[in-house]
């Protein structure tokens, strides 16, 4: 029998962590040719979306080698609070190099058993993140509970587009970009899992059905680039 995490992401659970380990030293990189800068405009817009203001306390989830942290430390300053949390080792390592300064506090954590108090945060982001977690609706509800009332979440992730022209664009690219990206790194096995990942993720509407049913009091998901990508805003 396959476990949550098999039946959402295609993957184990430790294998899951094993492909964000060895993407991490050139995650950025291939980021940036992937999505030629993209994905830096799309995280200042989710940052922008999340209202977060100086001094808030705010949680970057699944945050990887630590962009959106980074950005929120960024725009919260000296007196906000910023955690990096990500279940996979490797990449926080990257985030942590990035951060001399020790602006944000980064944290191995499972995002679905995530180790704070209710109500801790004003903002929670993830970018990339909740296409990839074991259990949707179970991290929705961890989100939900750190969040503060009122709180604001957005969430940032590849989609599958409806569109026929753009849906066909997205699964080309993918075969041929990102397939050659990965296979000159010798990372081809490790960004395959993308595709059949789109295909198992929940978008718009739904999305929004499963944050009303995790205790958001209102919930907008927008589509970007065609629906490839889109950004989830929920309010606790």
């Amino acid at each position: 029998m396959k476990t949550m995490t098999e039946a959402m992401t295609g993957q184990p659970p430790e294998r899951v962590r094993a492909i964000f380990d060895a993407i991490a030293p050139v995650y950025d990189e291939l980021n940036d040719a992937m999505s030629f800068g993209l994905h830096r405009v799309w995280k200042k817009m989710a940052v922008a979306m999340s209202g977060a203001t100086p001094g808030m306390a705010a949680l970057d989830l699944c945050c990887g080698s630590g962009d959106l942290a980074l950005l929120l430390a960024r725009r919260l300053g000296p007196a906000g609070r910023v955690w990096g949390v990500d279940f996979a080792p490797g990449a926080l390592a990257v985030a942590r190099r990035r951060d001399p300064r020790r602006r944000v506090r980064w944290l191995v954590a499972d995002a679905l058993a995530l180790p704070f108090a209710a109500h801790t945060f004003d903002v929670v982001v993830q970018g990339f993140g909740l296409r990839n977690v074991a259990d949707i609706p179970t991290c929705l509800a961890e989100i939900r509970r750190v969040l503060k009332p009122g709180g604001r979440a957005v969430l940032l992730d590849l989609h599958r587009p409806a569109d026929g022209f753009w849906r066909g664009f997205q699964e080309w690219y993918l075969k041929e970009r990102v397939a050659g990206l990965g296979r000159a790194h010798g990372l081809e096995a490790e960004y395959a899992y993308i595709a059949p990942s789109l295909e198992r993720f929940p978008i718009g509407a739904e999305q929004e059905r499963l944050a009303h049913a995790a205790g958001f009091s209102c919930a907008r998901h927008t589509p970007l680039v065609g629906g490839a990508v889109g950004v989830l805003v929920a309010r606790g």
